[in-house]
């Protein structure tokens, strides 16, 4: 793109570095033709920008990458292209592969994922498996929505993928990222059913609801489309009783003669740190709810690393980066005020250690998810 195309971009779209929960994320290439109506571009404008273009080189990317203030060599996660643009595209895989050359050329052992729901073909699971050094994780986005106004893109591809990566992975790993749930519209039985099949496919299964914003419900409103829900949210929501069918369905598949079933994860970081046999870096263990569906020996690995960090280390990093008011660390999570995303993300990854906004609390049980659809532990809605 040019530079006045660029100046044109909102300016979180033109920033091509943006920290996420699950790491650094690195998005120099904007534009996608596959038109999934509940993406995350509608929030930057430019869901109409249908054509792949580069904002800059991969290797000026990569520079910004390494050269962020957030970036921690082997410890900061990173997200390749997972905002704009599907990477598995056929005009941007050899972007994000040259990428993924950068920055294993430089040793790096950071954890590197890649989010797609395109094709993936041998050829490109023999590049996959020829970094040495980065921590590789493809997560296959399957939804198995089947209404093409939603999700034009038909979810044999993702599965076709999922199974080609799982069958040669050697040096990377798969993960089947089961999302959007959508209560209605892929929770039924047929649907959860796929979901089971494939996760045997994979090295980990993690599921997750919508991603809700106003701007995605304005397209909902002027494509026709039916509204998931009535209300928006800032967190993705994922209804109680849809959580609670998934996972009845899976403890089924625990008792003898039940269907076998994957590893099954709430978090993303959790279900790429199982893949990997490592702890997960989000320090999810000081939630403990969390837990109740992971494999007995994931969380005696996540109990063994998850440590308590003293509050006098934290505060130091807390106000150096700006956090006013109380400075707090209890056994769930580090509290903090007046720190936006990024550096509570920063926080949370070197501390290994959860860290929240006093201001939007994790509520018990939601897992940081959106209140639409749950309720107290007394019976009433939650606030």
């Amino acid at each position: 793109m040019t530079p006045a195309q660029i100046a044109e971009l909102k300016p979180e779209l033109a920033d091509v570095i943006e920290y996420r929960k699950s790491g650094l994320s690195v998005n120099h290439i904007v534009g996608c033709p596959l038109e999934c109506g509940y993406c995350v571009r509608h929030l930057f404008d430019n869901f109409g920008m249908k054509t792949p273009r580069r904002l800059m080189s991969d290797e000026d990317a990569v520079k910004q990458l390494v050269d962020h203030q957030y970036f921690r060599p082997h410890k900061t996660p990173i997200q390749l292209l997972n905002r704009a643009t599907d990477p598995m595209l056929p005009v941007v895989k050899p972007h994000v592969f040259r990428v993924l050359q950068l920055l294993d050329d430089q040793g790096l052992t950071n954890h590197v994922l890649i989010i797609t729901r395109w094709r993936v073909d041998a050829e490109d699971c023999a590049v996959l498996n020829t970094f040495k050094n980065l921590r590789l994780t493809v997560l296959v986005t399957h939804s198995g929505i089947d209404d093409p106004a939603i999700e034009p893109v038909n979810s044999t591809y993702a599965a076709d993928s999922l199974r080609m990566l799982h069958e040669h992975a050697e040096r990377y790993r798969v993960v089947n990222y089961w999302r959007p749930i959508v209560p209605g519209l892929n929770d039924s039985d047929e649907h959860i059913e796929r979901a089971r099949e494939l996760s045997l496919h994979a090295h980990a299964t993690v599921f997750t609801g919508l991603f809700f914003r106003k701007e995605i419900a304005a397209y909902y409103e002027a494509h026709g489309l039916p509204m998931p829900y009535e209300d928006t949210a800032r967190r993705k929501i994922m209804p109680e009783l849809a959580e609670q069918r998934i996972l009845d369905t899976f403890d089924a598949s625990r008792l003898p003669g039940g269907l076998p079933w994957g590893a099954l994860f709430r978090k993303t970081s959790c279900g790429v740190a199982y893949a990997h046999g490592e702890a997960d870096y989000n320090g999810h263990f000081g939630v403990r709810e969390l837990c109740n569906i992971c494999p007995p020996e994931q969380i005696a690995l996540c109990q063994k690393a998850w440590n308590k960090p003293e509050l006098a280390d934290v505060e130091r990093a807390a106000r150096a980066l700006g956090a006013v008011g109380a400075v707090e660390v209890n056994d769930r999570a580090i509290v903090v005020e007046g720190l936006d995303e990024p550096p509570r993300y920063f926080l949370q990854h070197g501390f290994g250690f959860q860290c929240h906004a006093r201001e939007h609390p994790h509520l018990y049980r939601q897992h940081g998810r959106a209140p639409i659809g749950w309720e107290a532990e007394n019976g009433t809605d939650t606030p």
